[in-house]
Protein backbone atom coordinates (compact mmCIF):
# COMPACT_ATOMS: atom_id res chain seq x y z
CA UNK A 1 0.00 0.00 0.00
CA UNK A 2 1.27 3.65 -0.61
CA UNK A 3 0.72 6.96 1.30
CA UNK A 4 -1.24 9.63 0.06
CA UNK A 5 -1.80 13.57 1.14
CA UNK A 6 -4.59 15.30 0.84
CA UNK A 7 -4.35 19.26 0.68
CA UNK A 8 -7.83 20.75 0.11
CA UNK A 9 -9.95 24.32 1.28
CA UNK A 10 -13.36 24.47 2.79
CA UNK A 11 -15.91 27.06 1.41
CA UNK A 12 -16.57 30.10 3.32
CA UNK A 13 -18.70 29.95 6.99
CA UNK A 14 -17.77 25.82 7.08
CA UNK A 15 -18.55 25.64 10.42
CA UNK A 16 -22.01 26.62 10.13
CA UNK A 17 -22.65 24.94 6.83
CA UNK A 18 -21.08 21.52 7.74
CA UNK A 19 -23.42 21.31 10.65
CA UNK A 20 -25.95 19.15 8.64
CA UNK A 21 -23.40 16.49 7.13
CA UNK A 22 -21.19 16.10 9.77
CA UNK A 23 -22.34 13.30 11.26
CA UNK A 24 -22.59 11.30 8.16
CA UNK A 25 -19.13 12.74 6.95
CA UNK A 26 -17.61 11.49 10.45
CA UNK A 27 -19.37 8.69 10.44
CA UNK A 28 -17.56 7.61 6.90
CA UNK A 29 -13.78 8.94 7.99
CA UNK A 30 -14.43 6.17 11.18
CA UNK A 31 -15.26 3.52 8.55
CA UNK A 32 -12.40 4.88 6.84
CA UNK A 33 -9.90 4.70 9.49
CA UNK A 34 -11.36 1.30 10.70
CA UNK A 35 -10.14 0.01 7.39
CA UNK A 36 -6.76 1.35 7.58
CA UNK A 37 -7.12 3.87 4.83
CA UNK A 38 -7.44 6.98 6.54
CA UNK A 39 -4.18 7.37 8.88
CA UNK A 40 -5.48 11.10 10.12
CA UNK A 41 -7.43 14.01 8.56
CA UNK A 42 -8.46 16.90 10.18
CA UNK A 43 -8.97 21.34 9.23
CA UNK A 44 -6.36 23.51 10.04
CA UNK A 45 -7.23 25.88 13.24
CA UNK A 46 -8.80 28.46 11.29
CA UNK A 47 -10.96 25.47 9.17
CA UNK A 48 -10.22 27.24 6.39
CA UNK A 49 -7.74 24.18 4.52
CA UNK A 50 -8.18 20.32 5.46
CA UNK A 51 -4.95 17.89 5.68
CA UNK A 52 -5.00 14.12 5.49
CA UNK A 53 -3.03 11.19 4.83
CA UNK A 54 -4.36 8.09 3.16
CA UNK A 55 -3.13 4.79 3.05
CA UNK A 56 -4.13 2.92 -0.40
CA UNK A 57 -3.78 0.69 -3.56
CA UNK A 58 -3.94 4.16 -5.77
CA UNK A 59 -4.22 7.51 -5.84
CA UNK A 60 -7.53 7.14 -8.07
CA UNK A 61 -8.93 5.04 -4.94
CA UNK A 62 -8.20 8.02 -2.56
CA UNK A 63 -9.94 10.48 -4.96
CA UNK A 64 -12.63 8.17 -5.41
CA UNK A 65 -13.36 7.96 -1.75
CA UNK A 66 -12.73 11.94 -1.58
CA UNK A 67 -14.66 12.80 -4.42
CA UNK A 68 -17.25 10.05 -2.05
CA UNK A 69 -17.29 11.97 1.28
CA UNK A 70 -20.02 13.88 1.81
CA UNK A 71 -18.50 17.19 2.31
CA UNK A 72 -16.91 17.05 -0.96
CA UNK A 73 -20.25 16.78 -2.18
CA UNK A 74 -22.28 19.17 -0.52
CA UNK A 75 -19.67 21.67 -1.24
CA UNK A 76 -18.01 21.89 2.08
CA UNK A 77 -14.66 21.19 0.71
CA UNK A 78 -14.25 23.68 -2.28
CA UNK A 79 -10.95 21.56 -3.80
CA UNK A 80 -8.43 19.17 -3.37
CA UNK A 81 -4.80 17.88 -3.85
CA UNK A 82 -3.71 14.47 -3.53
CA UNK A 83 0.15 13.46 -3.95
CA UNK A 84 1.95 10.34 -3.25
CA UNK A 85 3.75 10.44 -0.53
CA UNK A 86 7.19 9.37 0.78
CA UNK A 87 7.05 9.06 4.77
CA UNK A 88 10.83 9.40 5.44
CA UNK A 89 10.91 9.16 9.21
Amino acid sequence: MAKFVLWGTYCENALEKRTPFREAHLAGLQQLKDAGTLVTLGPTQTSSHVFGIYEASSQVEVEALVKGDIYWREGIWTAVEIYPWIQAF
